[in-house]
C-alpha cells in the first residue's frame, strides 16, 4: 500500500484521490487554524510558492482531535486560512487522525514513519510528513519543527528524486 491508494474528501465534500500527486514531492500536515502553531501556515504557503513549479505541494488535513482546535468546517477552514495566512496550498475535510477512527492517510503515514521511541501517534496539530516523489514516505517531524527547518531536504527530494 502507498498514499496513491488512498482517496480522502476536499474541503468542498469531493473526493480526491491522492494518486493525483504521484511524481511530485509532498509535504502532509495535519492542522488547526486555532492552534498556537497556525503561523507555521505562512511558513509552508512560503514553501508552496517557493517549489510547487518543481514538483512540489503542501496538502493540509484539518482535525478537531487536539483541544478543539479546529471548530470551523469543510469551506470556511480554507476561507480562515487564505485570510489569515495567505494559504492557497491544498486544504482537505477535517479528519480524524488518531485513535480508532483515525483516516486510513494517517493511518498509513504513522505506520510508515512513527515518532519518538516508536510511537505511531500523532501528538498535536502541525505534525508533518514528508514524502518522495515515489510515494514513499521520509521523514516525520514535529509540530515544533517549522517549515523552513524541512526546506533543505525538500530541495534534495525535488533535485535528486531520491529518499
Amino acid at each position: 500500500m502507498s498514499i496513491y491508494d488512498i482517496e480522502v474528501a476536499d474541503a468542498r465534500g469531493g473526493r480526491r484521490r491522492l494518486a493525483d500527486y504521484k511524481g511530485q514531492v509532498v509535504l502532509i500536515v495535519n492542522t488547526a487554524t486555532k492552534c498556537g502553531f497556525a503561523p507555521q501556515f505562512k511558513g509552508l504557503q512560503k514553501l508552496y510558492e517557493n517549489y510547487k513549479d518543481q514538483g512540489f505541494t503542501v496538502l493540509g488535513f484539518p482535525s478537531n482531535q487536539f483541544a478543539g482546535q479546529e471548530p470551523l468546517e469543510g469551506e470556511a477552514i480554507a476561507q480562515a486560512c487564505e485570510l489569515n495566512h495567505g494559504v492557497n496550498f491544498p486544504l482537505f475535510a477535517k479528519i480524524d487522525v488518531k485513535g480508532e477512527n483515525a483516516h486510513p492517510l494517517f493511518k498509513h503515514l504513522t505506520k510508515e514513519a512513527p515518532g519518538l521511541f516508536g510511537t505511531r501517534k500523532i501528538k498535536w496539530n502541525f505534525t508533518k510528513f514528508l514524502v518522495d516523489r515515489n510515494g514513499r514516505v521520509v521523514k516525520r517531524y514535529a509540530p515544533t519543527e517549522t517549515p523552513d527547518k524541512i526546506e533543505g531536504r525538500i530541495r534534495e527530494l525535488l533535485q535528486t528524486g531520491n529518499r
